[in-house]
């Protein structure tokens, strides 16, 4: 109930902070990010414009060219079976050629840096880590383990403290 009275779509996640409610998972992390940027994990790079211009980008490359394929994938595989649906591999197939572009991109950029951003851990790369958790449990996780550098990237980010606390209770088997 409370979920129907705080989001108008119905879905998880929401914040209230004090008598703030938000939705959307990015809207909340941006958010959090911004009142906690002083604690010592500036995930937005406030100092620096361009830094903090390349964390926008590149969080807007995980929105609009990353997310749809990476869930999709990942829904027809994980999800859908526990549904009692049949796994759509014409959607499958699509999707994995668009993954494997954007993850091509990628390869690509972190050649130059370490994080998708730069040499730093940002939002960037944090809104990328709970797909790819999942995502790792298909029969197309080698999308990302045969790209050396993005799975030297997804070694780095995934390791760090928080997400190994976090993870263990990160399951699909609904």
């Amino acid at each position: 109930m409370f979920v129907l009275l705080h989001q108008p779509f119905g879905q998880i996640p929401v914040l209230e902070d004090g008598d703030l409610t938000l939705f959307e998972s990015r809207a909340i992390t941006w958010y959090i990010a911004e009142k906690y940027k002083e604690s010592g994990s500036d995930l937005i790079r406030h100092a620096d414009m361009k830094e903090a211009a390349l964390v926008k980008v590149w969080t807007e490359v995980e929105s609009q060219q990353f997310n749809v394929p990476i869930s999709t994938i990942t829904y027809q595989y994980l999800i859908a079976p526990t549904l009692g649906k049949p796994t759509d591999q014409a959607l499958v197939d699509e999707n994995v050629a668009k993954l494997e572009k954007v993850l091509d991109v990628y390869q690509e950029r972190l050649t130059h840096t370490d994080y998708l951003a730069g040499d730093f851990f940002s939002l960037a790369d944090l809104h990328h880590m709970s797909f790819i958790h999942y995502f790792l449990k298909t029969p197309k996780a080698s999308l990302i383990t045969d790209r050396p550098r993005v799975k030297a990237w997804w070694d780095r980010i995934s390791a760090r403290p928080a997400f190994t606390k976090f993870s263990v209770n990160m399951r699909y088997d609904f």
